[in-house]
């Protein structure tokens, strides 16, 4: 007896309509996701650096009587002479969270333009790819914070006032220390050894009574400054809050991470709420 062949049954696939555009959505999601992460890895180009002045820089003695940390630091940052800043602008990069994208994290530029103790003008770039998403001008003139953003201006508020004040002071500590010891509206007070207390006027008025106080604590080996704190207020809306080394103690990691790459002291700067861009 012949044995009949046997059939192999084969079921076809059949795909639900719609799954073919499913996925190439899908796709075409993840391509986006993918370019966009892609983009916040692109640092932007670094701002034109300045001219530095053709005038030799105006030192002083470093003076007698500061705190034993506080001088400490002087002596090793500056030596035995301080050089008297009047101006400066700081300029360079670094990475924003901002909090109305979701907390994304990209890149930036910046420039920060000081007259040293006075009055400030911070003028941000956030990039994709490098090229400018979102620009930022904030100001901090006459004792006035001022913050023009790309989803709101935000002005007359005591309490963005405290924030843009203690915002120059730190910045000042960071950039320009020797500021804090020319400036006679400044002083520093003993707490202990690696300890000190930062005292600085609120806002450009010389004759104004009103203090806030910085926690300095100095690194006992380098001499360095390590951490310094103050209670500021995060915004409008929230009551003062510990900030440590530009990070909200309540938050835990730092919004702002941004490097200095190029500072130029005692040039022309205009810090005036009109003045827009680099």
């Amino acid at each position: 007896m012949t044995a009949l062949p046997v059939t192999e049954k084969r079921s076809a696939i059949v795909q639900p309509r719609g799954t073919n555009r499913l996925l190439l959505a899908a796709s075409f999601l993840a391509f986006l996701i993918g370019g966009a992460w892609l983009g916040t890895q692109i640092a932007p180009a670094p701002f034109t650096p300045l001219s530095p002045p053709d005038a030799p820089l105006e030192t002083i003695a470093l003076p007698k009587g500061l705190p034993a940390p506080v001088e400490r630091f002087y002596r090793q940052f500056y030596g035995e002479r301080l050089p008297v800043i009047r101006t400066a602008v700081i300029t360079g990069r670094g990475t924003m969270r901002i909090q109305p994208l979701f907390n994304l994290t990209l890149p930036v530029r910046f420039r920060f333009i000081h007259e040293a103790g006075l009055n400030y003008r911070h003028y941000i770039e956030v990039t994709l790819f490098g090229i400018a998403l979102l620009k930022v001008n904030e100001y901090f003139v006459d004792g006035k914070e001022r913050q023009e953003l790309p989803w709101a201006v935000m002005t007359d508020n005591p309490k963005l006032d405290q924030g843009g004040n203690l915002g120059m002071w730190a910045e000042i500590l960071e950039w320009l220390p020797s500021v804090l010891v020319t400036d006679p509206h400044v002083r520093w007070e003993p707490v202990d050894d690696d300890t000190a207390l930062l005292v600085v006027p609120f806002g450009a008025d010389p004759f104004s009574t009103k203090e806030e106080r910085f926690v300095v604590r100095f690194d006992p080996l380098s001499g360095k400054v390590k951490y310094w704190e103050a209670m500021r207020y995060a915004n409008v809306e929230s009551e003062k809050t510990l900030w440590v080394n530009g990070t909200w103690f309540e938050d835990g990691k730092p919004w702002f991470i941004i490097s200095e790459e190029h500072v130029v002291t005692n040039v022309a700067v205009d810090t005036s709420v009109t003045a827009k861009g680099p």
